[in-house]
């Protein structure tokens, strides 16, 4: 298989001589995939073929070397890179070191300098390439079952002799275990078919698989129902930017997304089955962490108790606050609580899986008691067929439920908000219909609000909030209405009248018309000529 090489030089002239030179380094093996006067040109090229290495200029115009040499790196992190520049370029060779460059030389090259470049540089492609056959060749060779219960195994003895003749071309320059997870599987693909399924499944492990050969990470193995095990044999510093992209061009081409757990590399069978314990423990976390993006070791933090002590009794508390929240509608206050209760503070250890689904079924438990006592069925309005429905164990992250929680949440907020607001309409209408009945007689907001079974001060309150007014203004309004529909009938008298609608004192119902309508009652009628 030929070795590809691609050059780069924003120089006619130079970029034909290099041109030449390369083509008479005598490497049969070699290949010029092409040549680019500019970084754009360049990448352009590396696009359409898999380039191995790449001569560039440092200094050109627009794009210089290294800024090309950075989209390079991510297009294809295995590229070998080497520039060529002259002596007054020294600030950009400093750069190229940063960059982890494969060489640098200055110009004029001589030509045994650049001959011995390119033969270390092909010597090295083949290096690579014959560590990844011979791993691939080795997976044949050992049963995958073998070399997954040895890495499954916590407490194993030595590898046996089949598995250490896999394990050793990969341990040569050091190797990790990633371990791929397929994001929120079971949710999304329950609604297909089990042929539509198992076709998914076909293209995630070809994506897996390409992504892996193509960029000359190592070997991957399946073995799990939505995990695969990667054996990284790349270099170790360019082992992260390769696994991220991964990740999000998994992302762009399925509608979900890979988490990766990844261990510590190592350079003997044990620290490498180290590696796979630290890559599980680091995906196990994905719980706490979130998905879509690659969780590391070293990153995790200390464990924590489950439940602090005293928890308890404030997730009591916490849904005391929650339930007149969710009454009223305050979808802040819900969010607040939802937080508090699965300790997503900044300064607070989230909780683990098990204690989540704990707190969930406690936490719905004293809402449904409370409810009840309104009346009300928390069961029947989040339309859970159980106290724990199995959509609850699809999550995989602590976020993806407590956004799920808040949603139906807010959904049951707003059902018993509605259904409350048309309760109070329906009192005020109620209200309004027995004042209008017993206009006659003395009627006081205490009477109301014995008649309707509530205390005075919370009828009051409610009054005022549903309507806008005092109760005493809208009763004063009303008896003012029927005092002008009476006074409309000649045949009746104005101590008739105030009687009538509950004023025993002419003298007082003549003030309180006046303070409403802004006239007496002699001047109404002779205003509208009764």
């Amino acid at each position: 298989m030929d070795i590809t090489i691609l050059l780069v030089d924003d120089e006619a002239v130079d970029l034909a001589w290099l041109r030449v030179r390369v083509e008479g380094s005598g490497h049969d093996s070699l290949k010029i995939a092409g040549t680019a006067k500019s970084g754009f040109a360049a990448l352009k090229l590396m696009e359409q073929e898999r380039i191995d290495i790449i001569l560039s200029d440092i200094r050109m115009p627009i794009m210089t070397g290294t800024e090309f040499a950075r989209k390079a790196k991510e297009i294809n992190p295995a590229v070998h890179i080497v520039f060529i520049s002259g002596h007054e370029d020294f600030g950009y060779a400093k750069e190229a070191i940063q960059l982890n460059a494969a060489g640098y030389l200055l110009k004029p090259v001589a030509d045994n300098e650049l001959n011995e470049m390119i033969a270390n540089l092909c010597m090295k492609v083949e290096a690579e390439r014959e560590v990844n056959s011979s791993v691939t060749e080795a997976v044949s060779l050992v049963q995958r079952e073998v070399l997954l219960r040895w890495f499954r195994n916590p407490l194993p003895e030595h590898a046996e002799e089949r598995v250490q003749r896999f394990l050793d071309p990969l341990l040569r320059e050091g190797a990790a275990v990633a371990l791929i997870e397929v994001d929120d599987l079971e949710y999304n693909t329950k609604s297909i078919s089990i042929e539509e399924r198992r076709k998914l499944l076909l293209d995630v492990e070809q994506f897996i698989q390409e992504f892996v050969h193509n960029n000359r990470l190592g070997v991957v193995m399946t073995g799990f129902d939505n995990r695969y095990l990667l054996l990284i044999t790349i270099e170790e510093q360019i082992c992260r930017p390769v696994l991220e992209k991964m990740v999000g061009t998994f992302g762009r081409v399925f509608p979900f997304t890979i988490t990766i757990g990844l261990g510590r590399f190592a350079l003997v069978s044990e620290g490498l089955h180290d590696s796979y314990g630290q890559a599980e423990s680091a995906l196990n976390t994905k719980w706490i962490l979130g998905k879509n993006k690659i969780i590391i070791q070293d990153k995790l933090a200390p464990p924590t108790p489950l439940l602090a002590s005293g928890l308890p009794a404030e997730v009591d508390l916490i849904v005391d606050e929650m339930l007149p929240a969710m009454l009223e509608y305050d979808l802040v206050k819900i969010d607040d609580s939802l937080m508090r209760l699965f300790q997503q503070d900044k300064d607070a250890q989230p909780l683990p899986k098990s204690a989540s689904y704990d707190l969930i079924f406690r936490m719905t438990s004293k809402l449904h008691a409370d409810l009840k006592h309104r009346n009300e069925n928390l069961y029947e309005l989040l339309d859970w067929e159980s106290h724990m429905p199995l959509v609850l164990f699809e999550f995989e992250t602590i976020h993806d439920l407590i956004s799920w929680l808040r949603r139906r949440f807010f959904e049951v907020s707003e059902m018993l908000f509605l259904k409350q607001r048309r309760q109070e309409r329906k009192l005020i209408g109620d209200i309004t219909r027995y004042v209008e009945e017993r206009l006659e007689f003395k009627v006081t907001l205490r009477e109301v609000a014995a008649h309707f079974e509530f205390t005075p001060n919370y009828l009051g309150q409610l009054f005022r909030a549903e309507t806008g007014v005092a109760f005493s203004d809208f009763l004063n309004d009303m008896r003012m209405k029927r005092a002008c529909a009476l006074l409309d009938d000649p045949r009746m008298k104005v101590y008739e009248i105030a009687d009538r609608i509950g004023y025993k004192n002419i003298i007082y119902f003549n003030r309180q018309f006046k303070q409403v309508t802004g006239m007496t009652p002699g001047e109404y009628r002779k205003k509208n000529k009764i």
